[in-house]
């Protein structure tokens, strides 16, 4: 299976025109954002979990990113509430399940050998650094290899044109995002191919997941 597999594409998708998809287990759906495969892909994803489902135990070869968009997520090391962010390096393992339920965004088999030691990161009381202009500011999540960054606009904050080596994805995970190109609300995704240009701002401020240089191929 191939959706939206060619990173030299501009693509732009709101979740919420996509069809949830039954996963091989009780109560757990995805919307694809992107695949490359079957069951075991290479992929992005808005994961829904109802009350009570669970995955069994297995190993991610290539690793995964997680970051909890509402309710509770949980495997063998605890409870991770919304707004977590978990790290899952090349080879871990674990059985997750929701006892409330939970939604995700999810990126599956894209992490590599520099990425070694498992990293979560609790966002809503975690560091914020100033950002390169008045107005943004910076959360670093993944910090081995090439990094994930949450990104808070505050309203009425304004960037310069620029271009991305390697290529820019982004989730907006509250209010609305927007750049020459359009206007993205929370629930967007938007995947930019290797030297791809734009001038982003946010008339009305919002928190962006950002993972650049990572679109090579």
């Amino acid at each position: 299976m191939n959706i939206h597999a060619d990173y030299s594409e501009r693509v732009v998708i709101h979740f919420d025109d996509l069809p949830w998809v039954p996963s091989p287990e009780w109560g757990v759906e995805r919307k694809m954002l992107e695949r490359q495969g079957g069951e075991v892909a290479k992929a992005t994803s808005i994961v829904r979990y109802q009350p009570g489902a669970r995955f069994e135990s297995h190993q991610h070869a290539f690793g995964e990113e997680i970051l909890v968009l509402s309710g509770t997520f949980s495997d063998e090391t605890g409870d991770h509430a919304a707004g977590t962010y978990i790290m899952n390096p090349p080879g871990s393992s674990h059985a997750p399940f929701s006892e409330s339920g939970c939604t995700l965004f999810v990126k599956l088999r894209h992490l590599g050998a520099d990425q070694v030691k498992r990293e979560v990161v609790e966002t809503t009381s975690a560091a914020w650094y100033q950002g390169m202009v008045p107005g943004l500011t910076v959360m670093p999540l993944m910090r081995q290899g090439s990094g994930s960054t949450l990104v808070k606009w505050a309203p009425q904050t304004f960037f310069n044109s620029h271009r991305h080596y390697g290529g820019e994805e982004i989730f907006v995970v509250e209010g609305v995002f927007e750049d020459e190109h359009g206007r993205y609300p929370a629930g967007s995704w938007i995947r930019s191919p290797h030297l791809s240009l734009h001038q982003p701002f946010s008339r009305e401020g919002c928190t962006i997941f950002v993972k650049t240089g990572h679109l090579l191929g």
